[in-house]
């Protein structure tokens, strides 16, 4: 776990560590070997050097960003595209019901080729 990652994290709203916390649990649970890196302002997941997920918190909602994801289809509510598809995102709101399970597989599906 990364120093800087951690500090972020705990800057953050209860309500916001909490989520950050689960989230970054998920992300070490269903990608083993998953390397912290703190950058652009944020904390940046890698695994074999190349980007599969971001953690933002901004005031209103904690953002989780997914690499590699042109074959994750968008929902409605739950997740966007963002550039020209290769990543996907969900923001994350004081109070809504998170389904990390759901995020745990988008994850799995998108670092399997990494």
């Amino acid at each position: 776990m990364n120093d800087e990652v951690t500090q972020y994290i705990n800057n953050t709203a209860p309500w916001q560590l909490a989520v950050c916390e689960k989230l970054r649990a998920m992300i070490h649970e269903t990608v083993p070997l998953i390397e912290e890196r703190f950058q652009y302002g944020k904390p940046h997941f890698f695994k074999n050097g190349q980007y599969a997920a971001v953690i933002a918190v901004s005031r209103n909602k904690v953002s989780f960003m997914v690499f590699n994801a042109e074959d994750i289809p968008v929902v409605k509510g739950f997740i966007r595209a963002l550039g020209k598809g290769d990543r996907k995102a969900t923001d994350i709101e004081e109070g809504q019901e998170v389904d990390y399970d759901a995020l745990a597989d988008i994850l799995e599906k998108t670092t399997t080729a990494l």
